[in-house]
């Protein structure tokens, strides 16, 4: 997912397959968008098996209907932006052939239901081509019955150029994941295309769909939540905004954009570089095990590298935040205390009172 919650020129959209979760909350939600204005649909697990969750930027997606069955979760509606009428359904492929086929009567039934360009993706269960699979030399009834639907509905299959396979479990490769469009869906975002994520210790690499690349425009501001942790985040920030005098908060932001780049990389540097270089190196052995070289030593490597990928990551990231002398964990909550000191910062002419205290900002 692209987290570029203002970013107004593309649509938004996060679809998480086998949540694991019978219920989704607003809190759950936050946790996993951030800031923004998210709407959300889900379909709840069976026990501790399944589950799916889609979330969308009300800001470029309106819901009109949302259609839920057991394996799938469709949602239709509006593209703000082009005005433009469509359905994305998110789909939990089934394991045994008859209810693969079941599954994929009720997607041409809700495709015929909404009568609008649609979008199937995520996990299909289910290759289409033999090399979608290493060490397949033929296709199964199943793969054959999969074929004939794709091409019974008119549906593109995007092609993904930066993976070869979207699975991996040991040795054991496959393109089970997959993006499915209509015709009319490929009309209106002719340059759409997909590429994978980093898939850290799941066993699916994600898939990420974009539309064409754009020039220009603004970048969001961002903030990381380590720099509330280093004693001299603050004192940089103040040496910064002297003299800007009243200048408006956009323009105060553009003005510190190139101070916080270099302060970032003069303290945290090394940080990213070191997290760039894991995840380089987990991709290199995913493709190595995509080309049939797989061994316990390799597979302990990849472990160790995500392990200690995530560590840094995690390292990055604020977990307690003291607010008005309470202990606060809530992720959404920190966010928008952060925000609001931000915005409290660039507008007093004093210096707020603001310090650090075991690692946590006070």
């Amino acid at each position: 997912m692209v987290k570029d919650l203002r970013n107004k020129h593309r649509l938004q959209m996060l679809g998480l397959i086998e949540t694991k979760r019978q219920t989704v909350t607003r809190i759950d939600v936050a946790r996993i968008w951030g800031q923004g204005s998210p709407g959300w649909e889900y379909v709840g697990s069976n026990g501790v098996s399944g589950g799916l969750l889609l979330i969308w930027d009300e800001w470029m997606f309106k819901l009109n209907n949302c259609y839920k069955g057991e394996r799938w979760l469709c949602v239709e509606g509006v593209i703000l932006k082009n005005s433009f009428n469509c359905a994305i359904v998110l789909v939990y492929g089934a394991h045994e052939r008859d209810a693969k086929i079941h599954v994929w009567k009720e997607l041409s039934y809700i495709a015929g239901l909404c009568q609008v360009p649609c979008c199937f993706t995520e996990d299909f269960n289910k290759i289409v081509h033999v090399e979608e699979r290493r060490g397949t030399t033929g296709l199964t009834r199943s793969a054959k019955d999969f074929k004939s639907w794709i091409q019974d509905m008119n549906l593109v299959d995007l092609p993904l150029t930066d993976w070869k396979f979207t699975w991996f479990r040991g040795n054991f490769c496959s393109r089970i994941d997959r993006v499915l469009v209509s015709l009319e869906w490929l009309e209106e975002f002719p340059k759409a295309h997909l590429r994978g994520g980093p898939r850290g210790l799941s066993y699916h690499c994600p898939l990420i769909v974009e539309g064409r690349k754009l020039r220009g425009g603004a970048r969001p501001f961002r903030s990381l939540d380590l720099w509330f942790t280093h004693d001299g985040f603050l004192r940089m920030v103040k040496e910064e905004l002297r003299g800007l005098g009243e200048l408006q908060f956009t323009d105060k932001l553009k003005v510190l954009t190139g101070p916080l780049g270099r302060w970032h990389k003069a303290n945290f540097g090394e940080i990213d570089k070191k997290i760039i270089k894991f995840e380089g190196e987990i991709k290199r052995i995913d493709y190595l095990v995509s080309n049939g070289v797989h061994d316990g030593t390799l597979e302990a490597r990849r472990k160790a590298l995500v392990k200690c990928s995530s560590a840094r990551r995690r390292n990055n990231r604020i977990d307690t935040l003291v607010i008005n002398d309470r202990l606060v964990r809530n992720q959404a909550r920190i966010k928008v205390a952060i925000r609001e000191f931000y915005k409290d910062l660039y507008h007093q002419e004093d210096s707020p009172i603001m310090g650090f205290r075991d690692g946590l900002v006070v």
